[in-house]
């Protein structure tokens, strides 16, 4: 996997713009990765919903405590382990929300978002475990402040407020798919 250094894209990802992002902050330095899980309706798989969420056009209707939300992620890798890409990595996702970590506010300002298909009490799929790990590596060079231990779940970074990725996912069989 590759990212453009012109466009800021992942070479092998489906991109799906998002108007939900916008610059990071001057003198931004990139040093954190957030895992989160997202499956909408909950534990239903292979929909638009997430997509649609991503760009504003999901359904009011049919989702009032989302109908106004403006949230995307950089990265969303589906069950079989495709990748759509919705912010280029040279800007800021709106994925954190309220967030700290390591007495840093705002980790949207610092940080990589990558949704899994999933919910908190299922387990992930190979070929998502797949495609996370070898699409971390090509961030880990893109980005070589992003370390190891700066991989983090949503759940680590809003306690509390979130609980994503789950229990479903495997951080041990994760970390052992990266170098």
């Amino acid at each position: 996997m590759v990212i453009d250094p012109q466009t800021y894209l992942l070479t092998q990802a489906e991109y799906i713009p998002s108007p939900n992002c916008d610059s990071f902050p001057d003198a931004a330095v990139i040093n954190l990765l957030v895992v989160h899980a997202i499956s909408l309706p909950a534990g239903s798989y292979g929909g638009d919903e997430v997509i649609q969420l991503f760009t504003n056009q999901l359904d009011g209707a049919q989702y009032p405590d989302l109908a106004d939300l403006k949230v995307s992620s950089h990265f969303f890798i589906r069950r079989e382990g495709h990748i759509m890409q919705f912010v280029p990595v040279n800007q800021r996702a709106w994925h954190a929300g309220v967030s700290t970590f390591c007495g840093q506010a705002d980790c949207n300002d610092f940080s990589l978002g990558i949704e899994l298909e999933g919910a908190e009490d299922d387990d992930f799929t190979e070929q998502q475990y797949q495609k996370l790990a070898t699409l971390t590596q090509t961030l880990l060079k893109f980005y070589p402040k992003i370390t190891q231990e700066r991989i983090v779940g949503h759940s680590d970074i809003a306690p509390g407020r979130k609980w994503d990725p789950g229990n479903g996912f495997n951080w041990q069989k994760y970390f052992a798919l990266l170098p």
